[in-house]
C-alpha cells in the first residue's frame, strides 16, 4: 500500500484531529519519547495538535507534513522555521511520528527527504532536531545525513516516567 504525503492546512487539522491525535497517542504509549509521558489520554494528545502545531500553522511558521496509507493518518513531521532574525536560514524538525502499525515501510525516511525539499524551498540551509540518545530514529537520522553535535544526560523523563534520557543535538546542512 502506497502512502501518499500532503502539508496539512489548519482546516485539515482541526478536520482530522482524531486521527492526529490517536498517532500521537500510539507513539507515546509505544514509549517514544516525543515530549509526553504516561498517562497521555485523548483529551491531552488532541491539545497538542489545537494549542501547539494549529496556531504554528495558521500563522504561517510551520510546516505540517502528515502521510496517509489509504487514506489513514499513518505518520506526520513538522518543520518549524519561526526563528529570530539573526537565524533566518534555518529551520528545526519536529515530532517525527509513524504509527506503529506502519513502521518499517520508509515512511519516515519519505517524510524526512519531503521535509527536507520543504526547508529548501523557505530557503533554509540549516536543520536542527533532537533525539533520544540510541533511540531508534538516531540511525535514520544519520543515514540522511544529519551529523551528530553532541549529547546532553538527564535532558527529558522517559514517557515511563522512570528514568532521566539523554538526548542527542543533530543538523544537517542543506
Amino acid at each position: 500500500m502506497p502512502a501518499s504525503l500532503r502539508h496539512f492546512s489548519s482546516a485539515d487539522i482541526l478536520e482530522r484531529l482524531p486521527e492526529l491525535g490517536a498517532l500521537l497517542q500510539a507513539c507515546v504509549h509505544d514509549g517514544a519519547s516525543i515530549g509526553f509521558i504516561l498517562p497521555f489520554d485523548t483529551a491531552a494528545s488532541q491539545a497538542f495538535w489545537t494549542d501547539n502545531v494549529l496556531p504554528a500553522v495558521t500563522r504561517g511558521v510551520r510546516l505540517l507534513l502528515v502521510a496517509e496509507v489509504e487514506g489513514t493518518v499513518a505518520g506526520a513531521v513538522q518543520l518549524d522555521w519561526d526563528t529570530n532574525p539573526n537565524q533566518m536560514h534555518r529551520a528545526e524538525v519536529r515530532k517525527l511520528l509513524v504509527a506503529p502499525a506502519f513502521r518499517r515501510r520508509g515512511l519516515a525516511r519519505r517524510l524526512m527527504q519531503a521535509l527536507e525539499e520543504q526547508a529548501r524551498l523557505l530557503p533554509r540551509s540549516l536543520l536542527t532536531l533532537d533525539t533520544r540518545s540510541s533511540d531508534h530514529a538516531e540511525p535514520l537520522y544519520l543515514s540522511l545525513g544529519y551529523v551528530a553535535a553532541g549529547s546532553i544526560p538527564g535532558y527529558a523523563l522517559a514517557p515511563a516516567g522512570d528514568r532521566l534520557d539523554a538526548t542527542t543535538v543533530m543538523y544537517k546542512q542543506l
